[in-house]
């Protein structure tokens, strides 16, 4: 029986690599915390990040990983008001829409009359926006940061909403780590991003040319934040098979008001 085993097991991997592309493929049975099931787990690539996806829902690590993070810190967040910024059309962002009575999803349409409604989704500037004060106990992004051109009138932007006891939970790449926070691009001539280092795009769900990555955080981002809008900041490090939490840049930025 150990043979037959060994043998399957070989043969499994053989076939695997040539329908694999590089041979990757890793998975894990566990439990999905954006659809609440026990789920398998799997990449077949080895960029975790994007690629390491729930069976069920499609989720991916940092998704699960801000939804663990609302769980922990507000484990009564479907009856609290809600504003997440540039929302996904999965994972935690659908949990939230499905599951929370005041939850307000916004995007950003340049060119449009800020606080108007465009197919159901808010158009708000985090930098410039429409809320009025004290308006959430909750504010959410994820992976929205690294691509904000002013984000000290973000952050202070994202204070003001908040009440008292709020939280901002949110995600973004710590690319730079131990290292100081660099400004990527600064915004030109008809608001076109002007690169200072190598051009770098991500995908943007209402934009098919992407969104500019213009600024590379380190950790120093929690000094940036305090000094900036007074929230304080801490950062969650979740690496947690169980809960199908394992990638690169997996930090939850936590900024509570006080």
């Amino acid at each position: 029986m150990k043979q037959l085993k060994k043998f399957l097991k070989a043969t499994r991997q053989y076939v695997l690599s040539f329908i694999i592309p590089g041979g990757f493929y890793f998975s894990y049975n566990g439990y999905c915390t954006c659809c609440d099931r026990k789920v398998k787990f799997t990449s077949f690539n080895h960029w975790l990040r994007d690629y390491f996806v729930c069976s069920n829902c499609y989720s991916i690590p940092r998704e699960r990983a801000i939804m663990l993070t609302i769980e922990k810190y507000f484990p009564e967040w479907r009856n609290l008001e809600i504003h997440e910024s540039s929302p996904g059309d999965r994972g935690a962002s659908v949990k939230l829409k499905n599951e929370c009575k005041k939850y307000v999803a916004s995007q950003y349409f340049p060119g449009r009359t800020l606080g108007s409604y465009i197919n159901k989704i808010r158009n708000e500037d985090l930098e410039h926006q429409t809320f009025p004060d004290e308006s959430f106990d909750i504010v959410i992004s994820q992976d929205v940061m690294e691509h904000i051109y002013n984000p000290e009138n973000a952050f202070k932007e994202i204070s003001r909403t908040l009440r008292r006891g709020g939280c901002y939970i949110f995600t973004v790449p710590i690319i730079n780590k131990h290292n100081p926070t660099e400004v990527w691009a600064v915004k030109g001539k008809d608001d076109e991003p002007v690169f200072l280092k190598n051009p770098e795009y991500h995908s943007n769900p209402v934009d098919t040319k992407g969104s500019p990555v213009t600024m590379h955080w380190g950790f120093d981002i929690v000094d940036f934040i305090r000094e900036k809008s007074l929230l304080e900041t801490k950062i969650d490090y979740i690496n947690n098979l169980d809960y199908g939490i394992r990638a690169e840049f997996i930090e939850v930025l936590v900024s509570f008001k006080k």
